[in-house]
C-alpha cells in the first residue's frame, strides 16, 4: 500500500490529522527486563481503547464503530479480500496505523481468519498485522477486525529472530516454537507455505485452554511476511484480560490494558502519572499476571 490513501484521509479528517501530529510529541522511555528491551509510550489519545468498556452490557448499549453505517462520514474504506475494509485508525500508536474490519458485523474470532491475516501480511509487507482477542485488548470484541502498523516499531520483531526456542510442533516445513522470553510468553510460528502455517496455527488453537464463558482461547497475534523467509507469527497466549492494577484504587491504580502492541514490546499508557511511575518490577508483574505461564506453555508440545 502506498501512502496516498492515508495522506488523503489525514488531509480531510481533522481529528485524525491532529492525533497523528501529536505522535511526534509522545513521551517514550525504555525499560530493561531480564535483558529484554521494552518501550513505554505515554499516549493520551489511546484512553479511548485502554479505557473501553467491553462487557456484554456496555457493548449492547453502543453502536458498533466498525460498522460502515456508524463510521464518521469522513472515514473512507478501501475494500480488501472481498469482505474486509482497510481504514485509517484515528487513534494511532504507529505513524501509519490501519484497522481492517470485516464488512459484516461478526464477532472477533481468529481460527477461521488466520489465513486472511497471513495473506494480509504478505500483501502489506511494510506493516505488521495484529489481532487482539475478544478479551485480550480488542475494543470492539463484537466485530471481527485486524490492525496494522509500521514494521520495525515493536521490539519483538527483531527479538524473535535471536531468542532461543523449544520446538513444540511442526507441519511440513512450518515450525512452532516456545521462545525463552520470560516473563512474557511468546510462541513463534514460522512458515513458508500458507497452508502449512494455517494448519499449524489451527492445531495450536485447538490445544490452547478455553476459559469458562469464553468463545475462543485468549491470545494476541502478530503476523509479518518477508519474501525470502516467509511468515513469522508471534502468538501470545493469555490467562487474563486486564491486570489487577487496572481496577485498583488510589496510588495502586495503573491503567494498563495489554494488547498485541504492548506484548510486542511497546506498552501504551494513556495517563502521564502511570507513565512516570511504571518501572521494571511493575512491568514484570503485569506480564506475569496476564500471560500464560511458561510451564503451562511447555505442555503444548505435541507428543511424537
Amino acid at each position: 500500500m502506498n501512502d496516498t490513501f492515508i495522506t488523503s484521509q489525514l488531509e480531510r479528517w481533522e481529528m485524525a490529522r491532529n492525533n497523528y501530529a501529536a505522535l511526534s510529541g509522545v513521551k517514550v522511555k525504555t525499560i530493561d527486563l531480564n535483558g529484554t528491551c521494552y518501550k513505554v509510550q505515554f499516549n493520551p489519545a489511546r484512553i479511548v481503547s485502554s479505557g473501553a468498556k467491553v462487557d456484554a452490557k456496555s457493548i449492547s448499549q453502543r453502536k458498533c464503530f466498525l460498522c460502515a453505517a456508524n463510521r464518521p462520514e469522513v472515514q473512507e474504506g478501501m475494500a480488501w479480500g472481498g469482505h474486509y475494509d482497510i481504514l485509517v485508525n484515528p487513534f494511532p500508536i504507529f505513524p501509519r496505523h490501519l484497522t481492517i474490519p470485516e464488512q459484516e458485523h461478526l464477532p472477533q474470532r481468529i481460527k477461521s481468519r488466520i489465513g486472511d491475516m497471513m495473506q494480509l501480511a504478505a500483501e502489506l509487507p511494510d506493516f505488521t498485522i495484529f489481532y487482539n482477542g475478544p478479551k485480550c485488548g480488542a475494543s470492539a470484541p463484537d466485530h471481527a477486525h485486524f490492525q496494522a502498523g509500521n514494521r520495525g516499531f515493536m521490539p519483538i520483531e527483531e527479538q524473535c529472530k535471536r531468542l532461543k526456542g523449544m520446538l513444540l510442533d511442526q507441519e511440513g516445513t512450518a515450525t512452532l516454537s516456545l521462545l525463552d522470553d520470560a516473563p512474557r510468553t511468546t510462541l513463534l510460528l514460522r512458515a513458508k507455505q500458507l497452508e502449512e502455517g494455517v494448519t499449524l496455527f489451527q492445531r495450536l488453537y485447538d490445544r490452547l485452554p478455553l476459559q469458562a464463558d469464553d468463545a475462543e482461547p485468549m491470545m494476541n497475534v502478530l503476523a509479518m511476511h518477508d519474501t525470502h523467509e516467509g511468515w513469522s507469527l508471534c502468538i501470545f497466549p493469555r490467562r487474563k484480560h486486564r491486570p489487577d492494577c487496572y481496577f485498583a484504587e488510589g496510588s495502586d491504580r495503573l491503567l494498563s490494558s495489554p494488547a498485541s502492541v504492548d506484548l510486542g514490546g511497546v506498552f501504551i499508557l494513556p495517563i502521564e502519572e502511570d507513565f512516570n511511575k511504571i518501572n521494571a518490577p511493575l512491568l514484570e508483574g503485569i506480564l506475569k499476571e496476564v500471560c500464560m505461564p511458561y510451564e503451562e506453555a511447555m505442555k503444548l508440545k505435541t507428543k511424537n
